[in-house]
């Protein structure tokens, strides 16, 4: 893992507005006195939220409400990657390099992002957009897959992705999800299984409940009590332990041994 430092250009100071203020002390009461500290990381999500980044001032605003000591706090935010420490564009991407999306082709959306936004981790003033690359985003089954603020964008080719950055460059609405025609994470080239839909419903009912009428009463073989099996008579037996435990046998006149 990468250090992560401290922005150089910190602002002067940091304060939640009275709404999340409100909000934060919220999150304070679904804790006992003296446990506040659990509510670090709620804490510090809302003051990124709130700020677009986390610089140090939010940090030790955290810090005072929690009672904590701000080192404690910073180490929490030097830690998880998801907090950003330097500013970000307003449309963030994140592109997922671990080994599924790598597979799948996320070095070209690296490149894409690298031609249309910038070079990695710096903001583009104009687009007011910047891009990194982050571990897993945990939708591998859809690799390659980015985030571009709380969305997901899967299933996502170069070409694709700088539609995607066009749209976003000219105020456009942006679908998140599977670019690729799948609607979640079905199998990339269609269903190879249960591909008769009226064979299933007649699976799905030879197991279910058989029903006599629309009031929903069960026949009567249905009620009849279960066939026992020849082994449901007995009753459990205790196994006995051959295993016998090594006895120390002494004799003062020779080295004690186990037998």
């Amino acid at each position: 893992m990468s250090v992560r430092r401290l922005y150089e250009d910190q602002p002067a100071s940091f304060a939640f507005t009275p709404e999340n203020r409100e909000w934060a002390e919220g999150q304070l009461r679904k804790y006992p006195r003296g446990r506040e500290a659990s509510a670090v990381i709620p804490l510090l999500w809302r003051a990124q939220e709130q700020h677009g980044w986390l610089p140090e001032p939010a940090i030790r605003h955290v810090a005072e409400m929690l009672n904590m000591k701000p080192i404690r706090v910073l180490e929490v935010a030097t830690f998880y990657t998801m907090f950003n420490l330097k500013p970000v564009g307003k449309h963030f991407v994140q592109v997922c390099g671990n080994i599924s999306c790598l597979l799948r082709g996320a070095e070209e959306l690296m490149k894409t992002c690298e031609d249309e936004i910038g070079p990695r981790d710096t903001v583009n003033e104009d687009l007011d957009m910047s891009w990194t690359e982050v571990e897993c985003a945990g939708a591998c089954t859809n690799a390659p897959v980015v985030a571009i603020g709380n969305d997901y964008i899967e299933d996502l080719t170069g070409d694709r992705l700088a539609q995607i950055i066009a749209k976003l460059r000219n105020g456009e609405k942006i679908r998140p999800g599977p670019q690729n025609g799948r609607f979640s994470s079905e199998p990339e080239g269609g269903a190879t299984s249960l591909l008769d839909k009226a064979a299933i419903f007649e699976a799905w009912k030879a197991y279910s409940p058989k029903l006599d009428d629309e009031e929903g009463e069960t026949k009567e073989d249905e009620k009849a009590e279960p066939t026992l099996l020849a082994d449901d008579h007995k009753e459990p037996e205790l196994i006995a332990d051959d295993h016998e435990e090594p006895v120390l046998v002494t004799d003062k006149s020779k080295p004690a041994e186990l037998v």
